[in-house]
């Protein structure tokens, strides 16, 4: 079973940039897409973009584009997501998920994700 931790967050000043990291234990991780979601207060979870298994290929929305940078390391077994120019709009709680089949699928769902980190708290003050 693979597990994920999220780490980075915290309060940051707007303009400022962030590095999320997510570490995975288990054996498998590079084997898999890993994606990165947010869940902004009282609002729906969010699509911020995803890595394909062997980290050639990223996806991001439209929304997402530009100031959101993800990245993975599989020596090391970790994702990245580095944010910048951060916003107050990008307060939220951060999570890292894999998708723990069909190596080659990268999916921009949430329900297509099979693990979930446990999520870090973004604060941005304006």
């Amino acid at each position: 079973q693979l597990q994920l931790v999220e780490s980075g967050g915290g309060l940051v000043q707007a303009g400022g940039s962030l590095r999320l990291s997510c570490a995975a234990s288990g054996d498998t991780f590079s084997n898999y897409a890993m994606g990165w979601f947010r869940r902004p207060p009282g609002k729906e979870r969010e699509f911020i973009g995803a890595v394909s298994f062997n980290g050639l290929m990223t996806y991001y929305p439209d929304s997402m584009k530009g100031r959101f940078i993800i990245s993975r390391d599989n020596a090391k077994t970790t994702v990245s997501l580095q944010v910048n120019s951060l916003k107050p709009e990008d307060t939220a709680v951060y999570y890292c998920a894999i998708r723990a089949s069909d190596s080659y699928y990268v999916p921009q769902r949430g329900h297509e994700y099979d693990y979930w980190g446990q999520g870090t708290q973004v604060t941005v003050s304006s």
